[in-house]
């Protein structure tokens, strides 16, 4: 059976690059959205059978919308790990000599804060749903825009490319998740567990007691991160994403001890991380 792998579209995300580089030369059919949240709500409407969407950015963090949909409105499995170097071009329509306002993905304008300020500090910055949504826009424009994206991106809408690699820090890059319906039922190599829970905020040190079940069994946290729990103001949930399998002793236990000591909890698997070369 082909696999239909959805992702955040338009042609000449960084998304789509990713997913490239995963399925590129396995036959898949890919199928782009246009909003994060639309993505991952199409694999658990079943049309799709796995989506790739960001989660985090070594510059700007979290990709709150990812964290949100994946924790209140679907229940899907985390079955990869992709980190992706990203290098920012700015794109701009031949001829371009006046750059009004500058379009992109929130994320990356934020990404390339202080290079858009240097390079053209009177230029407005306007966040749209994606990178290459932004080249689209400049595409259509009279020639006063310009967008943060990528050279595939320039190359599918016909811009040129007014500067690389504008990023503030050139270590820049991206962490995508895929998500399924099913969990990875083995996992070999590199690989992480992530789990989202609701602790009793008005416990004293409730937090410190969950950290200490990781802490005794010595399992290794890569992040922590909080956001809203939707249940009132000053109630929140946390996802902890810890090194190594389910598959190993002391991580089931830790996972085991926390989830009892929750309200609420939810448990996204282990899968494989992988690091695409620049």
């Amino acid at each position: 059976m082909i696999r239909t792998v959805g992702y955040l579209g338009p042609q000449g995300t960084y998304c789509e690059e990713t997913v490239l580089r995963l399925y590129g030369k396995t036959g898949a059919r890919f199928k782009p959205f246009i909003g994060i949240d639309t993505a991952i709500r199409a694999v658990a409407a079943g049309e799709v059978d796995e989506s790739i969407v960001p989660v985090e950015n070594s510059l700007e963090g979290s990709v709150n919308i990812t964290l949100d949909t994946i924790a209140h409105d679907v229940n899907l499995y985390i079955t990869k790990e992709v980190i992706l170097p990203v290098k920012h071009n700015l794109l701009a329509k031949k001829g371009s000599q006046e750059i009004a306002a500058i379009v992109s993905h929130p994320q990356a304008l934020a990404q390339c804060r202080k290079t858009l300020e240097n390079l053209y500090p009177e230029a407005k910055l306007k966040p749209v749903d994606s990178t290459a949504e932004a080249a689209r826009i400049v595409a259509a424009s009279d020639g006063l825009f310009a967008a943060v994206g990528s050279l595939k991106a320039g190359e599918i809408y016909g811009l040129t490319v007014l500067k690389t690699n504008i990023q503030d820090n050139s270590s820049n890059s991206t962490r995508f998740i895929g998500l399924e319906k099913q969990p990875v039922t083995q996992v070999a190599g590199k690989c992480k567990t992530t789990l989202v829970c609701q602790i009793n905020g008005e416990r004293p040190g409730s937090l410190y007691h969950i950290l200490g079940e990781f802490a005794q069994r010595a399992v290794n946290l890569t992040r922590i991160e909080s956001r809203p729990a939707r249940t009132g103001l000053g109630m929140y949930i946390f996802f902890f994403d810890m090194e190594g399998s389910i598959a190993e002793c002391n991580i089931a236990a830790a996972v085991h001890a926390v989830e009892a000591k929750c309200l609420w909890h939810k448990n996204f698997g282990s899968y494989p991380v992988y690091q695409i070369a620049e």
